[in-house]
Parts: structure tokens; C-alpha cells; sequence
């Protein structure tokens, strides 16, 4: 449902002669994995690990000098990927909305956003998720260690807000390789 969301905003931005405002300005792969007591509290009662390919979209709204590489503007981001925890997987796609901050001459990327994610299983041993729809919150940096090739940790929360009743979430610290345009 959210991908045909962003579908359909991509095609009404392309008939408009919007799209030139739009720029995919990233692709990447990233994993990581909960850590006892590194989360938001009630801590998981699984281990779990998560695995992804993502991009990048910057908005055309951009916060400071347009020409200036330094800037604060918005961005989409998409991913798909694995979840993992005993011994069991499901697929787990995100669509989040936030923040992005580049500096090219400090070789540094910030980055935070909100959003929604679908998971095709939401039972994983002695943890219940809740449901397939889960609000995604996330917040990160990355170091431009060669050219266009990033480097970066991320803080990654999911959770149903209870809309499905008593359930928790999933807290992950991810590694990412994110190839910037």
C-alpha cells in the first residue's frame, strides 16, 4: 500500500513536470542488529537482525544557499529488505520522510526521519511486533571516507504505536555503504 502511495505520487510529479525537481541522490545497502538495553524500553525479547537495500530521494524544498553542497533539505527514503530473529525471516519494506543534512568539504552526512513500514511477519518466537503496519522513526551519520562512498551508523525504531494492542517494538543500530550522486 505505501509503495503504491509513493507509485502514484511519482507518476502525478512526472506528468506535472515536477520530477526535474527531484533527485535520487543515494543507494546503499545496510545490516545491524538489536543490543541489550541500546533501545528504547521494553527491551526486544528476541534477537533480531535486519537486512536492506535503500535510496535516497532529495525534495525539491531545500533549507540555505541552493547552489551551496551544504544544505539542510528533505528527503524520501525507501527500502526493502530481511528480518530476521529465531531462526525465522520476513520481508520489511519502508517509505520515511526527513531531514538530510551533506557537508562535502567536512565529509559528513546527518540525517533523521519518520515514516511507515510493512513486514510480512510480525511473530518472531516470544516476540509479538503487533501487525504488518509499523511506524518507522530513524536518525543517523555517515563519513565520506572516498569519493561519493559513505560510511554510516543508524539508530532504527519500529513500532506499532499499539494500534494492534500491547506489542513492542524493534530497536536496531545498522551499519550502512551508501553510494552518493
Amino acid at each position: 500500500m505505501v509503495w503504491i502511495f509513493a507509485i502514484l505520487v511519482t507518476c502525478i510529479a512526472w506528468q506535472n513536470g515536477w520530477a526535474s525537481d527531484y533527485d535520487i541522490t543515494g543507494i546503499g545497502l545496510r545490516g545491524g542488529i538489536n543490543i541489550k538495553d541500546g533501545g528504547l524500553p521494553p527491551t526486544e525479547k528476541e534477537d533480531f537482525q535486519q537486512y536492506d537495500v535503500f535510496a535516497t530521494m532529495q525534495l525539491p524544498w531545500i533549507f540555505g544557499e541552493a547552489p551551496s553542497p551544504k544544505n539542510l533539505s528533505l528527503q524520501l527514503m525507501g527500502s526493502a529488505g530481511a528480518l530476521r530473529s529465531n531462526g525465522e525471516t520476513g520481508f520489511i519494506t519502508t517509505l520515511t520522510t526527513g531531514l538530510a543534512y551533506h557537508n562535502p568539504e567536512w565529509r559528513i552526512l546527518l540525517d533523521m526521519g519518520i515514516g511507515v513500514g510493512l513486514i510480512s511477519q510480525y511473530r518472531f518466537g516470544r516476540q509479538d511486533i503487533g501487525g504488518p503496519f509499523q511506524f518507522i522513526a530513524h536518525g543517523g551519520a555517515g563519513v565520506e571516507l572516498v569519493k561519493k562512498t559513505v560510511v554510516g551508523w543508524r539508530f532504527h525504531h519500529m513500532s506499532d504505536a499499539t494500534i494492534y494492542g500491547s506489542s513492542r517494538g524493534v530497536d536496531l543500530h545498522m551499519l550502512e555503504l551508501r553510494y552518493v550522486f
